[in-house]
């Protein structure tokens, strides 16, 4: 009989429990808290712009550097969901598209094989080129911005000369999720448009960027028919296209760093972790407690609570 009224007199405490831990929830959930969750990439196209210049030849990323980029940039093409679209865009002195975004694996392999060295680093025309790529419609004049006059000082670059046309409204950088661009490029720029205007323009758009430098920071002379250059990797530049972005820098010294970053880029593009609001969550864990709460009541006192 004691063991009863013991048991009965637990269960008079355990609704009105249950009502707390819902009042609880539901404070959270007032509180709009936030956390940081992994979920499946919303990126549905990828931008390989990838550098052809001359200095792509050198040889101190093993078998040379435009092997090895190769190499790493076909591996992470085949690792890629057959859902994602990939775009191929080569630069050197200007920029060009060598396969618009598709599914076809082999169609970016062989884009990718197609890559013929020349003179000239033009990073922001590669960013650009990609961005037009990705925005095919936006009416970004890429003839204009890369071939004519280029943005007087302050001007972005994008609304130089086009008054006429209605005003770009930004949209914070990193937001646009469905497109992403890999820059890959082992020099400093050497001609064509500002590298941090183009990359202001993608970060404007939500673009992320995300770069890899390969090859060396030091600065190597590098000699072919004749005829030879400097070369250094300007790992500043780099780093602040990724960061105004919101993308990330990676650098590649060797075949096997450059094989890791695209790895690692592979995983992010898979997976990414993104800050998510969950009240949501608390509220259906309030909205539960309490209807377990005023049942557990209801059969077991014939009231709620």
């Amino acid at each position: 009989m004691k063991e009863a009224i013991g048991g009965r007199r637990f269960r008079r405490h355990i609704p009105p429990l249950l009502f707390l831990l819902a009042l609880i929830a539901m404070l959270v959930a007032v509180a709009r808290p936030a956390a940081v969750v992994t979920l499946p990439s919303q990126h549905q196209t990828i931008i390989l712009a990838m550098d052809v210049s001359g200095s792509m030849r050198a040889v101190d990323v093993q078998p040379n550097r435009i092997s090895a980029a190769q190499a790493a940039a076909k591996a992470f093409v085949a690792e890629q969901p057959s859902n994602v679209r990939i775009g191929v865009v080569s630069f050197a002195a200007t920029a060009s598209v060598v396969q618009t975004p598709t599914q076809n694996r082999e169609d970016i392999v062989a884009a990718i094989d197609r890559f013929q060295l020349q003179r000239g680093t033009a990073i922001g025309s590669g960013i650009i080129v990609s961005l037009a790529t990705i925005f095919p419609d936006a009416g970004i004049d890429v003839s204009s911005l890369i071939y004519g006059r280029y943005a007087p000082r302050g001007v972005p670059l994008d609304q130089a000369g086009k008054a006429e046309k209605p005003p770009f409204k930004p949209v914070p950088p990193g937001s646009y999720t469905s497109a992403a661009i890999i820059l890959l490029t082992d020099g400093q720029r050497t001609t064509g448009p500002d590298s941090m205007e183009a990359a202001r323009m993608a970060a404007d758009r939500g673009v992320r960027i995300f770069t890899v430098g390969i090859g060396t920071t030091r600065g190597e002379t590098i000699g072919y028919e004749g005829w030879s250059m400097r070369v250094r990797l300007d790992e500043d530049t780099l780093k602040a296209i990724a960061d105004v972005t919101r993308g990330q820098y990676f650098y590649a010294g060797t075949a096997t760093d450059l094989k890791k970053v695209y790895e690692s880029l592979n995983a992010r593009f898979l997976l990414e972790k993104k800050d998510m609001e969950i009240s949501a969550l608390f509220a259906a864990a309030a909205a539960l407690t309490g209807l377990v709460s005023a049942l557990l009541s209801l059969l077991w006192f014939n009231r709620i609570l």
